[in-house]
C-alpha cells in the first residue's frame, strides 16, 4: 500500500518521531492515523524499557513559579548526554513535569519511593474498610491491590495522569521522550513549595 507522504507529515508533526518510523506505522495499520500513533507509543515504551538501566550523569535542574506566587517546584531530570539535557524537548519535558507537580502535588517519583510502613498502613486501612464487607480473603485482596493501584495515581509522579493530555501518564510522557532522543530520561527528584506549608 502506498502512503500518503501528507499524512506521513502529520503524523511526524504529532509524534515528532522520525518520517521513516512514521511510514513505517503507517504500513503497518493501512493509514490509520490514530493506530499509527498508538503503535509508535508502543514502541517508544518498549525501548525506554530496554534503556532503563543506562546511566544518566547529565540533564538540567529546572524551576517552576505558578503565576500566583504561592507554589513553587525545583526538579532534577537525568539523561545521558549534555547534548540531550541541552535540547529544547528535553528542557519542554523539564518544565511540563515541574508544572505537572505544582498541579498535582506527588509525594512520590513511583511505588519504589513509598516507605514500607506508609505502604503497610494504607494496606490495613482498605483491609479494615472491607473487614465487615463479607466478601472472601482473596476478593478483599484483589479489592486492596486496586485501592492501592488509585493510591499509587494519586501519589506517585510517573502514575498520574498527564495535566495536558490524560490519556497517558508521566511514566509514559517520559517513554516518548526516550523513543525521541534515544536516551534514558529519569526523574531524579523534585521538591515542592506551597506557601505557609511547614516541610
Amino acid at each position: 500500500m502506498t502512503i500518503d507522504m501528507e499524512l506521513v507529515k502529520k503524523l511526524r508533526e504529532q509524534t515528532g518521531i522520525s518520517i521513516l518510523e512514521c511510514k513505517k506505522a503507517l504500513e503497518e495499520t493501512a493509514g490509520d492515523i490514530e493506530k499509527a500513533n498508538e503503535i509508535l507509543r508502543k514502541k517508544g515504551f518498549e525501548k525506554a524499557k530496554s534503556k532503563s538501566s543506562r546511566t544518566t550523569n547529565q540533564g538540567a535542574v529546572g524551576a517552576y513559579i505558578h503565576n500566583n506566587n504561592r507554589v513553587g517546584v525545583m526538579l532534577e531530570l537525568g539523561c545521558e548526554t549534555d547534548f540531550v539535557a541541552k535540547n529544547g524537548e528535553f528542557l519542554q519535558l523539564l518544565k511540563d513535569i515541574a508544572m505537572q507537580i505544582a498541579a498535582m502535588n506527588p509525594r512520590y517519583i513511583s511505588e519504589k519511593d513509598i516507605p514500607s510502613d506508609i505502604l503497610e498502613k494504607e494496606k490495613e486501612i482498605y483491609r479494615e474498610q472491607m473487614k465487615d464487607s463479607g466478601k472472601p480473603a482473596q476478593i478483599v485482596e484483589k479489592i486492596v491491590e486496586g485501592k492501592l493501584s488509585k493510591f499509587y495515581t494519586d501519589t506517585c509522579l510517573l502514575h498520574q495522569p498527564f495535566f495536558k493530555d490524560d490519556k497517558i501518564t508521566i511514566d509514559k510522557l517520559i517513554a516518548e521522550k526516550i523513543y525521541k532522543t534515544g536516551e534514558n530520561i529519569v526523574v531524579k527528584r523534585f521538591v515542592r513549595y506551597l506557601m505557609g506549608e511547614e516541610n
